[in-house]
């Protein structure tokens, strides 16, 4: 089993709405059904909000005993993270993310200085680019994320974009613009996924939460909470080979325990 991975956060990103506009993703599952490629659909935990919802994912607590209540509570996580066990393994973090999640697991207040790009192997993102803009292209993102995957070949990598949200606030689930924000992340995806896989690395796409028609999302929905998880596994593993040896997440808090499964940690 490959001991890489990369993992694709979609802020914001519903289910349907992946399913019925990502093409590509939906292609290579089916292409790849039985043999690399496996989806399934989870829930998110609650409040289907931003912050606490990156601590579920990253550790499998959810916010009701994480403490990270709310957006607005800045702080380190004091939970074990997929970065930090990791990194207590000898393995190799990166991500190219928005600055929250380098609050969560790197500093907490972030500065725009000092903590936009980081090469410190003490911390547990290792390697990072972060970003302070909702608005900040998703192209640039994927691009930034590619950089640190070839220049410092990490064994665990996250790339989280946030075009999807931003522009859910702004206009709504079921808005034209919306649906065409998950059109942009497949197309983007689709210039990197098989290139990740001949690289050795198991590939998860999914997302922290939903979006509503009133352009929020907090509460107990399926709009709201509805997110896509896509695996495609490593090309150098045979056939059949890790969608057998894993079980995929039931829920959103099992994500971490399946991403370190992966890693062998």
């Amino acid at each position: 089993m490959a001991k890489k991975v990369i993992l694709v956060l979609v802020d914001g990103l519903n289910g349907d709405v992946a399913q019925n506009r990502m093409g590509f993703l939906e292609a290579l599952t089916d292409e790849g059904k039985g043999s690399f490629a496996k989806k399934v659909d989870l829930k998110s935990a609650l409040p289907a909000m931003s912050r606490p919802l990156y601590e579920t994912v990253m550790t499998g607590v959810k916010p009701v005993r994480s403490g990270i209540y709310n957006n607005s509570i800045v702080r380190l996580s004091k939970n074990k993270s997929i970065f930090s066990i990791a990194k207590e393994n000898g393995l190799v973090t990166a991500a190219s993310a928005y600055y929250w999640m380098s609050e969560l697991y790197n500093h907490a207040p972030y500065d725009p200085i000092e903590d936009r790009i980081v090469n410190d192997k003490t911390l547990n993102i290792q390697h990072g680019i972060f970003y302070m803009w909702d608005e900040y292209p998703d192209e640039a993102v994927f691009g930034d994320g590619e950089y640190l995957r070839r220049n410092y070949n990490p064994d665990f990598l996250l790339i989280h974009s946030m075009n999807v949200d931003d522009i859910g606030h702004k206009f709504g689930l079921n808005s034209s613009e919306y649906r065409n924000s998950a059109v942009k992340v497949d197309v983007i995806l689709s210039n990197f996924i098989e290139d990740w896989r001949a690289a050795g690395y198991h590939v998860i796409v999914t997302a922290d939460h939903g979006m509503s028609d009133d352009k929020k999302h907090n509460g107990p929905t399926d709009e709201e909470r509805n997110v896509p998880f896509y695996f495609f596994a490593a090309k150098d593993e045979k056939d059949g080979a890790t969608l057998s040896a894993v079980t995929l997440p039931k829920k959103q808090t099992d994500i971490c325990r399946f991403v370190c499964e992966l890693l062998e940690v």
